[in-house]
């Protein structure tokens, strides 16, 4: 099987390395710490079930919500200079001139990292020290459904209704409306936004 040509965005070959990521490397890079936060929320925290369960459904929606968000005003961001420019490009731009990469369609471990941390600590304003660790393990849980429902839009058939509804409704964002249906993993904010339908970015 010929090697997929992907485009080179750095002369560097060690930062052009670090661009290509195997899909299993998100699983096995926030696994245990999902693990980890369940197993604090748990077993040193105390949580009861129910507490759990508000940590489940709060953790999942909110993924959704910066995801969203995320796509329509940062990864779309209109730029504003040669730097934003290329920040545009690296995180976003770049997938979808070559939107069928597969060592292109997960996050690098570094960024993920990053950003999660980043993540972590807006939260940590708003949400009570105790519900952290379990709000958060089901926030990198919508995380990871995010990245392997992304990559399964683009390569896998998904012959299931679910399946074949986010698969069309994300091929769609990049072949007809770049300017709506940003939800990956969930449409529920681009119909709560109105973003569903729009034009496509000249």
């Amino acid at each position: 099987m010929k090697k997929y040509e992907s485009i080179r965005i750095f002369k560097n070959p060690i930062l052009e390395s670090f661009t290509h990521v195997h899909p299993i490397v998100p699983l096995v890079l926030w696994t245990p710490f999902i693990g980890f936060l369940i197993y604090r929320s748990y077993f040193e925290l105390g949580y009861t079930h129910l507490q759990m369960l508000l940590c489940a459904v709060s953790g999942l929606i909110i993924w959704t919500l910066t995801e969203y968000l995320l796509h329509r005003f940062v990864f779309h961001l209109r730029p504003i200079g040669p730097l934003s420019e290329r920040f545009v490009f690296l995180f976003h731009g770049l997938h979808h001139d070559d939107p069928n990469d597969p060592t292109r369609l997960v996050m690098p471990p570094v960024p993920a990292i990053l950003i999660m941390a980043l993540i972590w600590l807006f939260f940590s304003l708003f949400i009570p020290a105790f519900y952290m660790p379990g709000f958060m393990a089901f926030f990198t849980v919508g995380y990871l459904c995010y990245d392997y429902i992304h990559y399964a839009t683009h390569h896998f058939k998904m012959s299931g209704k679910v399946g074949r509804y986010l698969k069309k409704f994300h091929l769609q964002h990049h072949f007809r409306h770049e300017k709506a249906k940003y939800g990956v993993s969930s449409p529920l904010w681009d119909y709560v936004f109105r973003t569903v339908t729009g034009p496509k970015e000249d």
